[in-house]
């Protein structure tokens, strides 16, 4: 297997990134959101502090990423 092609096919899943947030636009809002609140002010952001929603836009991605074409 040669470096050469390694680096193409990261680049195609890359260029796929746009659409798959395009598509799931809801969660990452709701994911920035979580963050931005938590670390508001002099608050320090936690681990874990909004794994709900970075699950949910975990979820979303892997769905989108399954259903569009190589």
């Amino acid at each position: 297997m040669s470096g050469r092609g390694l680096w193409l096919r990261a680049r195609a899943r890359l260029r796929r990134f746009p659409a798959l947030l395009a598509g799931c636009g809801e969660q990452a809002a709701a994911y920035g959101r979580c963050v931005a609140a938590a670390a508001a002010g002099t608050a320090e952001l936690r681990r874990d502090a909004c794994l709900e929603e970075f699950r949910a836009l975990q979820d979303c991605f892997a769905r989108a990423a399954k259903a569009t074409p190589k």
